[in-house]
């Protein structure tokens, strides 16, 4: 390609909110986390070994009756979600976490699918995750 001599339109998506293809047999909950399964195909989070963390889930898809892609689901890309951990301190604010289930997030877990950041303490067992969509 050569460079440009004259303005462009350049296609553009928000990039917030972004459509997943749904693996067959399965139902991701809306609020959950949402991970790529090796096929590449939206499920529930889990720790799985080969998963890819891909966002918070906007809206319910129930393609457990379905093909793989017969339904999407629609994940929130970036902002500050709050999940379910164990043992969590104040001074874990700014560590990251990894998928643990599909709604809740730890410090350290087998498979080490990365979700994002510690951003707001609420308790032991509740924290503020920051996605920021960068990796996803």
């Amino acid at each position: 390609m050569t460079a440009l001599t004259a303005d462009r339109e350049t296609n553009m998506k928000d990039g917030i909110l972004q459509a997943c293809p749904v693996a067959a047999t399965s139902l991701v909950y809306k609020g959950s986390l949402v991970c790529n399964n090796t096929s590449g195909y939206a499920v529930a989070g889990a720790d799985t070994s080969g998963f890819i963390f891909r966002g918070v889930a906007y809206e319910q898809a129930d393609n457990s009756s379905g093909a793989d892609g017969d339904k999407t689901v629609r994940v929130w890309k970036k902002g500050i979600h709050y999940f379910a951990a164990s043992g969590m301190a104040i001074t874990d604010v700014g560590a990251a976490v990894y998928v643990s289930d599909d709604q809740t997030v730890a410090k350290t877990t087998s498979n080490s699918v990365a979700c994002g950041t510690i951003v707001d303490f609420v308790s032991a067992t509740e924290v503020g995750v920051l996605i920021d969509g960068a990796a996803t």
